[in-house]
């Protein structure tokens, strides 16, 4: 479990094949701060993938990422020099200064649009169907393990579906984000309430049309 609070900005060291096969990789990442309390098992968000520590080098860490995160994230065109977002799993301790993160990502987003502000940057991303009724303006969405505050939505129907998110200095210097050109692909993760609660809807409805004898 993560809070979508980026703690350190890595660097891919190495992408290598994890085996024969092709469909799975090893993710060689330096981030001296996320892997300087990491032992083996450990979870760490890279772009707001969930991937766990398989070795620990001199500042680094190495994660398997397997076919189902390469094909529904942009982890599989990392390449050595890719900076990446980190952030180590949540204390219980600690504060939830973000929201709650899985680390599931749910698919990706195009950056349309980036316009640039006096203290802030507004960022425009495409919203792929799908994944359109769990965001809301003001809501909150990870976006390649950041955690964000929607500024706006397109109107439900609409033909080019779109989301936004107003990026603080702080933001733009500590994460991937600030340096994001228009047609890169972003890591999306939705408020996992709003899919909790369309299930239940959907089971609840489909049990009481079941029992009807109408």
């Amino acid at each position: 479990m993560f809070t979508g609070i980026v703690e350190e900005l890595g660097e891919v060291v190495a992408v290598a094949p994890a085996g024969a096969s092709a469909e799975a990789v090893l993710l060689t990442v330096r981030g001296p701060l996320a892997s300087s309390d990491a032992r083996h098992g450990h979870s760490i968000a890279v772009n707001g993938v969930c991937l766990t520590v398989v070795e620990l080098g001199d500042g680094t860490f190495t994660a398997d990422v397997m076919k189902e995160s390469l094909e529904r994230s942009n982890l599989g065109s990392l390449t050595p020099g890719s900076p990446v977002n980190l952030e180590r799993a949540a204390r219980t301790d600690g504060r939830l200064g973000g929201h709650i993160v899985q680390g599931h990502v749910d698919g990706t987003a195009v950056l349309l649009t980036r316009d640039p502000g006096e203290k802030w940057d507004v960022l425009r991303f495409a919203l792929r169907p799908e994944l359109s009724p769990y965001v809301v303006e003001k809501g909150s969405i990870t976006v390649d393990g950041t955690s964000l505050t929607v500024s706006a939505v397109s109107a439900p129907g609409a033909a080019e579906e779109y989301f936004e998110v107003s990026l603080i200095p702080a933001t733009l210097e500590a994460t991937t984000l600030g340096r994001l050109a228009v047609g890169s692909v972003v890591n999306v993760e939705v408020d996992v309430i709003a899919k909790y609660v369309e299930r239940i809807t959907a089971v609840s409805r489909a049990r009481a049309a079941a029992t009807d004898p109408a």
